[in-house]
Order: structure tokens, then sequence, then C-alpha cells
């Protein structure tokens, strides 16, 4: 065998000419970052403009350069542009194209900027894009949470702790626990977006440049709010991308709990809501089950997306000033984790739709296990000015007869109440029905049918509006 065969082998059998074709392919994006050539081509409009306006380049060349990037978009819009792994990325790809098309003139195009304050701009642009796409998918899933629960805002269920019947709620006040969950998700969003909406072209390689340019103008005419302030820190900084990741990652964790919930209440075990075949599968083998693939995937989501969050932070955590080459691998993986968020809001919401409650499983689970003791122990410190810890010792008591006779609280007859305390009368029943129960829920922030009504109305006004 021969050295260079050796060397072949140690490198590889993808690679054909030893550590030259290694270097092409860890240096090379553009299988990846191709994603940005809107981005990328807005960012080159805004550029040339304001090269044109500050006397930099003349107006002739601008003008061809304009025209030349259209057809550049049009060609990749359209799937007829060929990406070249020798041009290494978008920038290139993008540039060697326009010349091919308008000659020297787009030689031009790169004076008093750097691939480096490029990636910046097209990387901030396109997580910029993704974050107004995610929030406004969002919120149509906190529509879709606040319209079921304004359906079902008297629909009885079991309320948990530990998993365990604790007391009755309304499903409607469940979902709306989560319509809060997503309004801090979607605040988070708006944060992280007005954060990063600052412009870094201009700074170019790293400190900034001797032409008279006007990062303003460039600023504006790309939709910022200002230019970065430091150079350094403008090709440098990938925050707004940890931020989005970061956001997605709590945003995730919630789906996945939503979906565990889904997972739980379609069991037979549970039988609390029914999703249609549009997000179910059946079994290979077991012809009579259903099973809820899309909330099963959507409950897994979250370790992508979580894992691409921790693989950027490590990636930034022990880089110098400014940028390095390192920050390559910033793209691919918010790439696919920021796509997983969008695709889970989209399955969760079509979920959220689709099932329906079984509203009579629900309520006959919610009277199971005890659910109205606490109802009971308030009676007894109402109506008998009981000091609260007698009272959950009295209603334990009675509890205890219940459990040994295997029948409901309501079932326990007022003489056996009366043998715990003698002060329990029959106005004790009023309390022990679930939907008593839930009726009698009306502090701010309540189960009570009444709350919920006007909680899930009070969304709807702002989502619609």
């Amino acid at each position: 065998m021969s050295d260079g065969d050796t060397a072949n082998r140690m490198w590889g059998g993808r690679f054909s000419s030893g550590p030259d074709a290694i270097m092409e392919e860890i240096n090379a994006s553009i299988g990846y970052d191709r994603k940005l050539y809107t981005q990328d081509i807005a960012g080159s409009k805004a550029h040339a403009t304001m090269l044109g306006a500050k006397g930099i380049i003349s107006s002739d060349d601008v003008a061809k350069i304009l025209e030349g990037l259209e057809a550049v978009k049009i060609e990749i819009d359209n799937g007829h542009f060929v990406f070249k792994r020798s041009l290494e990325d978008i920038h290139m790809n993008v540039e060697s194209r326009l010349a091919e098309i308008i000659g020297p003139a787009a030689g031009r195009l790169h004076t008093a900027r750097s691939r480096n304050d490029q990636i910046a701009l097209d990387f901030r642009l396109w997580v910029r894009d993704t974050l107004d796409h995610l929030e406004t998918q969002v919120s149509d899933l906190m529509l879709a949470l606040a319209e079921k629960a304004l359906a079902n805002a008297d629909t009885v269920m079991p309320g948990f702790t530990h998993l365990q019947s604790a007391q009755p709620v309304t499903f409607g006040h469940h979902l709306l626990a989560y319509v809060e969950m997503l309004a801090r998700d979607r605040g988070r969003i708006r944060d992280a977006r007005q954060r990063l909406n600052e412009c870094p072209l201009g700074a170019a390689a790293l400190a900034g440049t001797s032409f008279p340019i006007d990062r303003h103008m460039t600023a504006a005419a790309l939709g910022f709010d200002r230019p970065t302030a430091n150079s350094l820190d403008s090709v440098s900084d990938r925050d707004y991308a940890l931020e989005a990741l970061s956001t997605a990652s709590i945003l995730a964790m919630h789906l996945s709990r939503l979906a565990e919930e889904i997972v739980i209440w379609s069991t037979a075990q549970f039988r609390f809501v029914r999703l249609s075949d549009a997000f179910s599968t059946g079994s290979s083998i077991m012809p009579q089950k259903r099973n809820p693939d899309a909330a099963e995937l959507v409950r897994a989501k979250i370790g992508r997306i979580a894992g691409a969050f921790n693989g950027l932070l490590m990636v930034m955590k022990g880089l110098p000033l400014s940028y390095q080459k390192d920050m390559q691998e910033d793209k691919e993986q918010t790439f696919d984790a920021l796509a997983a968020t969008s695709l889970s809001v989209a399955a969760m919401t079509g979920m959220v739709r689709d099932m329906t409650a079984n509203k009579d499983a629900m309520r006959a689970a919610a009277g199971s296990g005890y659910a109205t003791a606490t109802d009971l122990a308030d009676w007894l410190v109402r109506d008998l000015g009981l000091p609260f810890r007698e009272a959950h010792h009295v209603t334990g008591r009675i509890v205890g007869i219940a459990s040994d006779a295997g029948i409901g609280l309501e079932d326990v007859s007022l003489e056996q109440m009366k043998s715990v305390h003698a002060g329990i009368g029959e106005r004790v029943y009023a309390v022990l029905g679930v939907d008593n129960s839930v009726t009698s829920r009306t502090s701010y922030g309540g189960t009570a049918p009444v709350n919920v009504t006007a909680a899930a109305s009070l969304w709807l006004d702002k989502l619609r509006g």
C-alpha cells in the first residue's frame, strides 16, 4: 500500500484526495447557509444602494448590481441556480454568479464590507424573520386554546397534583393555563426580536472601514432600529441566536407538557379527549390501537431544540474577540431547532383544534378520589368556624369512612358525618358535588366557569383584535 493510499485510508473512504478534501469538507458551509440567500441579497442591495448614495461607487454600477442581484434571486427562487461547493458559502456563490451576469461591476459590491459583517447581517435577518413567523404561530395556538377553553368553560374535569386527583377544575381553565404559558413565550419572542434589531453591516472585518459609509442608512433600509455600536461586538455577537434558541427551548418545553397531557388524556384509561385520524396512527399488528403519534413527536422535539441551545452555548463560551471560524457552527443547529419549533407549534395547533372532549369521562373522573375533600374542609371553616387544621382532621376522618365503604363523599350519611363532628348539618351536601365545587372557586384566577368565560373572552378579544 502506498503512502498516499495510507493517508486516504486514514482520512476516510469518502475522501479521494487526502487533506485538501478534508479541508474543503470542514470549511464549506454552502450545504446549509444557502438558506440565507434572501437575506444575503437583501443586505447586498441595501449596501450597494448606500455605496451609490455616498458616491463610493457610480450610479451605473449600482443599477447593474441591483438588477443582477434580482436576477440571481429569481434563479434561486425558481430552482435554476447552481450552488458550487468550491465557492464555500452563500456570499461567494451569489457574488460569483453576479459577476457572470453583470461583469466587473460585481467586484465593487464588496467595497467597505467583509464576509464577517455580511454573515452577521444575514444570520441576524434570518433569525428576525423566523421569530416574526414564530410569534404569529404562537398567537394562532393561543387562539385555538382560548376558543376551546370558552367552549368548555363549564366542562368539569379533575385537577391534578402529583398526577393524583386533587380538586375539580374545568377543562377550559386547564387549557387557559397553557394560554398563559404561551403568552410568556410570545413575550420572550418579542423581547428577543427587539434586542436583535440592530444592524451589524458596516462593521467590516472587525474594525469598521475608512470609506465614508452611512450605517444608519443601511440599518433603516433593512428595517433595523439602529446600527450596532461596536464593530468588534458586531461581527462576534451571536447572542441573538442564543436567545432565540433559549426562547424556543422554553416554548418547546411548554408544548411537550401539553403533548404529554394529550397522550395521557387519549388513553383508554382516561378517555378525556379524542384525536381524529388526522393526528393519530394505527398499529401494524394491533387493529384496536389509536396512537397519538403527533403528540409524542412534539413531546420529543424539546431534545433537539434544547440541544441546539446548549451546543451553540458551548461553541461561543471560549471565543476571544472578534470573529472566529467556530461561529460557522451557529447556523446549522439553529436552522434545525427553529424549524422543529415551528413544526411543533403548527402540529399542536392542529391537535388542539382537532381534539374533542369526552365530557362524561371527565366528569366521572372529577368526582373520584375524594376530590371535593378540600371543599368539605373549607365548609367546616366557613360554616362551623373550625380552625383549618381541625377541619382538615375532621375531613380526613370522613374521607376514611367513605374509603372504607367504597363510596363517594356525597354518599356518606349525615349520621356518619355527625359521628365525626356533631355540628355538621344537611347544608354540607351543597359543597360536595363537583359542579358546586368548581362554581365556588370565584377568586381571581380561579376555575369557576364564570371566571373561565371571562378570561377566555378577554384573550379572544386580544388575539382577534
